[in-house]
C-alpha cells in the first residue's frame, strides 16, 4: 500500500501542509514538530517525490560548487567534506570546474547553475565585481570557501597569519636566511592565497630585521614536483638558505625529495616547514600549518542550508591554524653534516 502525505499528517497529529514544510526544512516549523513528523515519516516509510517536491516548491535540493581544480589535494578534501555534509541533508551536488581562463569567463557569461541549483558555493575563487554581480543576480544563498565577499558567508583561515606563524617558528630555532616556495605562477589570477602568504612571510622577516632576499623566493606552482624544482635551485644558488618555508605541504614533499637527491639531510642541513597538514604529513614528518581543510567545506554547507531554511543572514567564519612541530625543522648547524640518515621526532603542536 502506497503511504500518502495526508498519512504522515494523521500519524504526527498535523495538517498536510505542516508536514510537507518540515520534511523539506522550510522555516516557521517548530523543531518539537519537524522532529514528530519526521519520525512518523520513518514509522511510515513514506519518502517524498523528488519530482514533486522540485515543481511543489521550485527547489532542486542540489548545491553548485564552483572550484578552480579539482585534482588538488586541498579542493578535493573540502569537496569531501561539503558532499557528506549535503547529502546527510538530502542534497546532491553538482560540481563546476573553471580553472582555466576561458572555462572561467564562460561560466560567469553562462551562469549554467541558473535554475539548476538552489544555492552556490564557490572554493578559493576571488571574485571580479562583475562575477560578484552575476552570482548575486541569481538570488540563491552564496557562501565562499578561502575568500570574503560582502552579502555572501564565508569560511576562511588567515592565511597571512598562518604563514607568518610558519616563519616564526624558523626564526625561533635561529634561522636567518630563510627562503619560501610558493605559488604565485598559478591560474587562475586573483587567487589569494599565493600572495597572502607572501605577505605572511614578509610580516615575519620584517619583525625580526632580517634581510630580504628576493632570490630565496621561488615558484613551486603548488605541486610535488615544481618544490623539487625551486628547492634543487635554491641548493644551487652561491648562499643556499638553511631554512624554506613551502606555502603548501606538497611543495614542502617535493623539496624534501631534492634535499636528499642532493646528498643532504633534513633538518640537520636545511630545516623545511610547510602549510596545510595534508594527510601524508605525519607520515613524512613535516612540520607544517595545520588548517582544517574538510571542516572548511562543511562548514560552508552549514551557512548555505542554515540561509535555506531561513534561520540565518551570511556570516563570515574565521578558522584557527597552528604549527604541527616535527622532524623537518632544528636550529641551524655550524658545521652541516652530510649524511642521508633521517631525523625522526614526535609530533607536537604551537599556536
Amino acid at each position: 500500500m502506497t503511504v500518502s502525505i495526508e498519512d504522515v499528517a494523521a500519524r504526527a497529529g498535523v495538517s498536510t501542509a505542516t508536514v510537507s514544510r518540515a520534511l523539506r526544512g522550510l522555516p516557521n516549523v517548530s523543531e518539537l514538530t519537524r522532529e514528530r513528523v519526521r519520525d512518523a515519516a520513518r514509522a511510515l516509510d513514506y519518502v517524498v517525490s523528488p519530482s514533486a517536491s522540485s515543481l511543489a516548491t521550485g527547489r532542486t535540493s542540489t548545491v553548485g560548487v564552483v572550484v578552480p581544480y579539482v585534482g588538488r589535494w586541498f579542493f578535493g578534501q573540502v569537496i569531501s567534506g561539503a558532499e557528506a555534509a549535503l547529502r546527510q541533508s538530502g542534497f546532491d551536488l553538482l560540481l563546476y570546474t573553471v580553472g582555466a581562463e576561458d572555462s572561467r569567463r564562460r561560466f560567469f557569461e553562462e551562469l549554467p547553475v541558473r535554475r539548476r541549483v538552489d544555492a552556490v558555493l564557490v572554493l578559493s575563487l576571488p571574485l571580479t565585481d562583475a562575477e560578484v554581480e552575476a552570482i548575486a543576480g541569481l538570488r540563491l544563498p552564496t557562501a565562499m570557501v578561502g575568500a570574503s565577499v560582502p552579502g555572501f558567508s564565508s569560511v576562511r583561515i588567515d592565511d597571512v597569519g598562518g604563514a607568518s606563524k610558519a616563519v616564526n617558528h624558523l626564526i625561533n630555532l635561529g634561522h636567518q636566511r630563510i627562503a619560501m616556495i610558493h605559488g604565485a605562477g598559478i591560474e587562475p589570477a586573483q587567487f589569494t592565497a599565493p600572495e597572502d602568504r607572501r605577505r605572511g612571510y614578509l610580516s615575519a622577516l620584517s619583525s625580526a630585521r632580517l634581510e630580504y632576499d628576493a632570490s630565496l623566493q621561488v615558484d613551486g606552482g603548488f605541486t610535488l614536483a615544481g618544490g623539487e624544482r625551486a628547492m634543487a635551485s635554491l641548493l644551487s644558488s652561491k648562499h643556499p638558505p638553511t631554512a624554506v618555508f613551502a606555502q603548501s605541504d606538497e611543495m614542502a614533499f617535493g623539496a624534501l625529495r631534492a634535499i636528499r637527491r642532493a646528498g643532504l639531510r633534513c633538518p640537520e642541513d636545511v630545516s623545511v616547514v610547510g602549510f596545510d597538514d595534508h594527510e601524508m604529513a605525519e607520515m613524512l614528518d613535516l612540520t607544517t600549518v595545520a588548517q582544517p581543510v574538510t571542516e572548511q567545506g562543511v562548514l560552508a554547507v552549514g551557512h548555505i542550508l542554515a540561509e535555506l531554511r531561513g534561520e540565518a543572514a551570511p556570516s563570515e567564519d574565521l578558522v584557527p591554524t597552528h604549527v604541527v612541530i616535527r622532524g623537518t625543522t632544528a636550529p641551524p648547524t655550524a658545521k652541516p653534516m652530510r649524511s642521508r640518515t633521517p631525523a625522526r621526532s614526535a609530533s607536537r603542536s604551537v599556536g
